[in-house]
């Protein structure tokens, strides 16, 4: 093929097929981990969760690193605007724990993972609003369904928690967020070394009031030496997590969002099992049908912004120059 042929862009790296299984995986294990954090119950405080968290990943995937013999000097060549979606995604991560460490206290698993997935209908607003995508009917209407059915999941929990049913409603526009920087850096940089850096700079970031605020009255900001058993669930919350969150930014890095977001509803019917297995928690009638009509109405959403851009792409297919694709 001569330079001047056009051919249409494409990422030689995609691998669809992959990509959903290592998010299928991610969804099987994200719940164990989450219910490791449940079983630490209040006695743990939230800093200290996540401190270990990072210190178990940093070492984790940093061992993965080694073994690979990757060397770091590919690290001081990454782009400033890389730098900038790893501080994004690091204090997202951050807030998304402390959420849904602060939620499981007050809420069973399985509602607490479903409330959370009300970010389907979040990055449809952010798309509205911030990047002023054109929503159409099918999609608000898909929204304010899924905005209902969450309502659904909440009401029960706000009834017996009161604001403290919110909390998973702030793990879903951390995810958001998370998800857009995941993506963003996805193609700049290799998922161990995503997850390194993102704990190195989670552990500063939280080092910073642990050393400020450690013993001066503030519980979630102290430092607690964890029991024996506390090991076991901070180290199986850290290890599963950063096994999960690995998986996850390779599957992103191999498919796209639009292509693993369905997948992700797995998660749910997971950490119901999960929950009845081993807290003996199943979601109410109420929350029951919360939970079918929040699914059904992301799925919808998602179905809708595929067939709105495969049509956009037929409409208007990028083309570039073959020697402008790598």
């Amino acid at each position: 093929m001569s330079a001047s042929t056009p051919k249409t862009a494409s990422f030689e790296g995609d691998n669809p097929v992959l990509g959903i299984l290592l998010m299928v995986l991610f969804c099987m294990l994200i719940p164990f981990s989450d219910a490791c954090l449940k079983l630490l119950g209040e006695t743990v405080p939230v800093l200290t969760v996540i401190a270990v968290r990072f210190s178990l990943q940093f070492l984790f995937m940093g061992t993965i690193m080694l073994i690979r013999q990757r060397t770091i000097s590919h690290i001081f060549r990454l782009s400033s605007y890389i730098w900038w979606r790893l501080l994004i995604r690091a204090v997202m991560q951050i807030s998304g724990i402390a959420f849904i460490y602060i939620g499981l206290m007050y809420m069973p698993l399985a509602d607490t993972t479903a409330i959370c997935f009300i970010y389907p209908i979040l990055m449809l607003l952010v798309g509205h609003v911030v990047m002023k995508e054109v929503v159409g009917p099918h999609r608000i209407m898909a929204a304010l369904v899924g905005f209902a059915g969450t309502l659904m999941v909440v009401q029960p929990n706000f009834m017996e928690v009161g604001l403290n049913a919110l909390w998973p409603v702030g793990v879903a526009f951390t995810f958001v967020i998370f998800m857009l920087a995941t993506r963003q850096t996805s193609r700049g940089i290799d998922p161990v070394t995503v997850q390194v850096l993102s704990a190195l700079i989670a552990l500063v970031i939280v080092a910073v009031p642990i050393l400020l605020l450690n013993g001066e009255g503030f519980e979630a900001f102290d430092l607690k030496s964890p029991s024996s058993e506390e090991w076991l669930f901070l180290v199986g919350a850290g290890v599963i997590g950063s096994l999960g969150h690995l998986l996850m930014t390779a599957a992103v890095h191999l498919a796209p969002s639009a292509t693993l977001a369905p997948m992700q509803y797995l998660e749910i019917p997971f950490a119901t099992l999960i929950g009845w297995l081993i807290f003996s928690d199943l979601p109410n009638s109420l929350a029951a049908w919360g939970i079918a009509v929040t699914v059904a109405a992301g799925l919808y959403i998602i179905y809708r912004e595929q067939k709105a851009l495969n049509e956009s792409r037929r409409q208007s297919p990028i083309e570039l120059p073959a020697e402008e694709i790598v």
